[in-house]
């Protein structure tokens, strides 16, 4: 099958309003709750990270690869092609453009791996341009609503910050219940039913990923 037509970018729910290429907008919470905004970049140049650290807590079954399915990953370069099939043969369906965005890995053909977005938008994906970096994208079917950041995974501990639905950040650790998300040079504690790009129940790093 020969490429036809011209390719659509693809925007996530989170972004189509503001472009996928976006600057994190934060709120720092302070005691007598003034609030200032900054901006910080949602991924950055240095997220080398193996696919196998991507093991989801819930496993289902084991690709070809070895590796459980489904898992999530994210996009290792700023560009990439999305095609209907595994194969360069097969035309391009839409191109994201977002380093880092968060995807789940739903099925492996050799050196291709089918992938869902938070829209739910299916495609297939070379599995170079992945990287098992984990991040999570904070709400997304709430754009715009603020969700504080923990100094610690207890709802009664102080807020170091605010950041809007649609935000993506890096994620270092989850509980089961909390995950600790790092966004440009601010870091804390969100919980975890809110994110996109973690399982409900899922411990991050899993104890063995060897």
């Amino acid at each position: 099958m020969k490429p036809k037509g011209r390719p659509r970018t693809r925007q996530p729910l989170a972004w189509r309003m503001a472009g996928i290429v976006m600057a994190v907008s934060l709120v720092i919470v302070a005691a007598v709750s003034a609030y200032s905004f900054i901006d910080a970049r949602a991924v950055t140049a240095s997220a080398q990270a193996s696919e196998r650290a991507a093991v989801s807590a819930l496993p289902q079954t084991l690709g070809p690869s070895g590796l459980p399915l489904p898992r999530f990953v994210s996009l290792k370069s700023a560009k990439v092609r999305v095609r209907r099939g595994p194969s360069t043969q097969y035309r391009v369906a839409w191109v994201y453009r977002a380093k880092g965005l968060p995807v789940e890995i739903v099925a492996e053909f050799e050196q291709w791996r089918r992938i869902r977005d938070a829209d739910g938008e299916e495609g297939w994906i070379k599995r170079s341009l992945l990287s098992g970096w984990r991040t999570a994208l904070v709400a997304p079917w709430s754009r715009g609503k603020g969700f504080y950041l923990h100094e610690a995974p207890d709802a009664g501990s102080a807020a170091v910050a605010v950041v809007k639905g649609g935000v993506i950040g890096e994620v270092t650790k989850c509980t089961g219940e909390w995950c600790k998300l790092k966004i440009g040079d601010f870091q804390g504690w969100i919980e975890q039913p809110v994110l996109w790009g973690v399982y409900p129940n899922e411990r991050y790093p899993a104890k063995s990923v060897n």
